[in-house]
C-alpha cells in the first residue's frame, strides 16, 4: 500500500465499460510526514475521497478487481482508504 494526498481528478466521457460509474483520482504518494515522494498515479475511487484528502492506495491488480469483484476488470491502482492520522512511534 501506499500513503498518499489526492492532488487532482480525471475527467473520461469514454472508459471501459467495467469502469463505468467509477471516479478516478491523481494521486501524490507522499512519505509519513507528508512530503511528496515519487511519480504521480492515477487511482479508481472506492471510498469517495476528494481533493486534499490524504488516503491509502493499493497498487496492485489483483487487490484492485478483488474490491471491484471483477477478475477481468481492467484494474490495478484503487484507493482504499481515507486516513485520519498518521503516527510514528
Amino acid at each position: 500500500m501506499v500513503l498518499g494526498r489526492v492532488v487532482g481528478t480525471v475527467v473520461s466521457t469514454m472508459k471501459h465499460e467495467k469502469l463505468a460509474g467509477l471516479k478516478l483520482l491523481t494521486v501524490q504518494p507522499v512519505d509519513p510526514e507528508g512530503r511528496p515522494v515519487g511519480k504521480r498515479l492515477v487511482a479508481l475511487d472506492s471510498v469517495q475521497a476528494g481533493r486534499g484528502d490524504l488516503v491509502l492506495v493499493c497498487d496492485e491488480g489483483n487487490s484492485a478487481r478483488l474490491i471491484l469483484g471483477d477478475s477481468l476488470a481492467p484494474a490495478r491502482t484503487m484507493v482504499v482508504g481515507i486516513v485520519d492520522a498518521v503516527s510514528r512511534d
